[in-house]
């Protein structure tokens, strides 16, 4: 992204005042009203982080606990090797829009690249927001997407700029884990404030086991369904309740073999 500006009067976008920043300069601070803002080209918008909660053990744990979770492959916390988990503040653009049936909501959309874009989806409570800080400088990736090519992706949902109250930058704490199962690499982020987890690919469970175990339970009492019927069509209405008694005595009997064998399943997958 482009960080020269053009030679122009920027103003602060909490006091207005003029602010004359160094060529190549995109993060400072308002000398008048001491707010941490963002220069996006010639536009200013406030700049916040999130304060991280968890350190690196705590992170580790989270992933484990996702790992052992229903989303997952049976014991991916034990046969998954971690290879490697880094700590840096991720940048997105946060936008604060007002429906037009008065509501609030918070948009976000990544300022730069990663291959997990579910992190767009995390959770940023505007009363957790920090004034950004020049010395998480080292730690902070930098922002490659342009403000206005993240409006525009709003616009492209149906989103008018009138919408939006509120914009600006966020630093928001992750942990990126690196682990492989079974020769593949996989990625994971976890936010440092909350331990959500974030993930677009991952070895998850397999589904067909479950719907082989739904559709065969589906068949046998279809079928168990069907005995009632047969048997008033055989006879009068002694054969209907013959059917009924034997759906029912025969189901007692199905039902549990089926739970045993759901457990069975979710036990091995």
């Amino acid at each position: 992204m482009e960080t020269s500006l053009p030679v122009q009067t920027i103003s602060c976008t909490q006091c207005g005042g003029e602010l004359h920043p160094d060529q190549g300069q995109i993060f400072l601070t308002c000398p008048y009203c001491s707010s941490a803002v963002y220069l996006d080209k010639s536009r200013v918008v406030f700049h916040w982080y999130l304060a991280p909660t968890l350190d690196e053990p705590k992170a580790r744990a989270a992933l484990a606990r996702w790992m052992a979770g229903n989303q997952t492959v049976k014991d991916l916390d034990k046969k998954a090797r971690l290879i490697s988990i880094t700590f840096e503040y991720f940048p997105v653009w946060y936008f604060k829009r007002r429906t037009p049936q008065g509501k609030e909501e918070i948009i976000l959309e990544l300022a730069s690249a990663t291959s997990v874009s579910e992190i767009r989806h995390v959770r940023l409570p505007a009363g957790d927001l920090r004034k950004y800080d020049e010395g998480l400088d080292s730690q902070a990736h930098m922002p490659t997407v342009p403000l206005q090519a993240a409006v525009g992706w709003l616009a492209q949902r149906q989103i008018s700029t009138k919408e939006i109250a509120e914009q600006a930058l966020v630093h928001i704490p992750l942990f990126t884990c690196k682990y492989s199962f079974q020769n593949t690499g996989y990625t994971a982020l976890i936010e440092a404030a909350t331990g959500q987890v974030f993930a677009n690919i991952f070895p998850a469970k397999a589904e067909a086991p479950y719907m082989m175990v739904g559709g065969l339970a589906a068949v046998v009492f279809l079928c168990l369904a069907t005995f009632p019927v047969i048997g008033a069509l055989m006879g009068d209405g002694e054969g209907a309740m013959a059917g009924f008694l034997a759906c029912s005595g025969a189901g007692i009997v199905a039902a549990p073999l089926l739970f045993a064998l759901a457990a069975w399943v979710a036990a091995k997958v």
